[in-house]
């Protein structure tokens, strides 16, 4: 297929609660799909994980009964609405691959309704109430890009977030966005002291990544109040989109479910490129030893 990877497009985020019920929260997203392009998105990412509430906050093998193949029950859902809406769709799945291998996966539809492919997540973390390592087996696709009807984009998952080099991968495919689904949040005892710092370091990262690959970056995370009282997670929303200067051109409310509309601009993109000429003076004739764990 042959993309424009010239003309602008308009994104949209959906930000929402997520219930204890799949089979609703699978009928809600596919109704904030339809309110997205109703305002005029013509790429819509879901949050991470959007059809349960985030269930690594425990290890619990029955928690394994979650998860779906792809193509299967959701994907064939987003799929019909990305058809009937012209959109197209970044949605993210509990992937049963095989019995006992499961993925965080993210498909990405086009908006005849056809499926472009996957990515799996590939940093895994194991953190008090995000203990992953027990359900996701880390992605094994590599860092891809995908062509839309409407332009190049490039996903990656949360926990990827925190890392410079899947950025830097994921952006010299030519990407024009690069998209973040997001299940982030405070825990009860630590948002007084380190809650702002958390929030500011997470989006801070990321606007550093779109500057460092002048790129635009949207990440897309979860509200509400998910678990327990005193073992739960606050979800922290604040979804956005930074322009390739680490603008931040739109940005969603903490505690409240919303859709963010934005645009994106391939020609602000070639401008900051031709100022700020990053990956013209990258030096990649120095940097192997970046590939091992440590240098001493």
């Amino acid at each position: 297929m042959t993309v424009d990877r010239a003309s602008s497009f308009t994104i949209g985020l959906v930000q929402m609660t997520c219930s204890k019920d799949p089979s609703q929260n699978l009928a809600k997203a596919v109704g904030r799909i339809r309110d997205a392009a109703n305002l005029g998105a013509q790429v819509v990412c879901l949050q991470e994980l959007f059809k349960s509430q985030y269930f690594c906050r425990s290890e619990d093998a029955a928690t394994f009964d979650l998860a779906e193949p792809i193509p299967g029950e959701s994907t064939e859902a987003i799929q019909r609405v990305a058809k009937e809406c012209g959109v197209a769709v970044v949605a993210s799945l509990f992937e049963r691959r095989a019995a006992g291998l499961y993925h965080n996966t993210a498909a990405v539809i086009d908006a005849d309704g056809s499926l472009l492919g996957l990515y799996r997540k590939m940093h895994i973390p194991d953190d008090p109430l995000y203990y992953e390592k027990f359900y996701f087996t880390p992605g094994d696709l590599g860092f891809r890009h995908f062509d839309t009807r409407y332009g190049r984009i490039a996903v990656l998952v949360c926990w990827d977030q925190w890392y410079p080099e899947a950025a830097r991968l994921a952006s010299l495919s030519g990407a024009s966005i690069l998209f973040y689904p997001t299940a982030i949040g405070w825990h009860p005892h630590e948002k007084a002291v380190f809650g702002q710092a958390q929030r500011d370091a997470w989006a801070t990262i990321q606007r550093g990544h779109a500057i460092a690959n002048g790129i635009y970056v949207a990440a897309v995370n979860r509200t509400g109040f998910e678990g327990s009282p005193s073992d739960g997670l606050e979800f922290w929303g604040s979804s956005f989109v930074s322009d390739p200067f680490g603008r931040v051109l739109a940005e969603a409310p903490v505690d409240q479910e919303h859709i963010l509309i934005a645009t994106v601009d391939p020609r602000l993109q070639e401008d900051v490129r031709r100022n700020w000429p990053f990956l013209r003076d990258r030096r990649i004739d120095a940097y192997a030893p970046i590939l091992g764990r440590w240098i001493d």
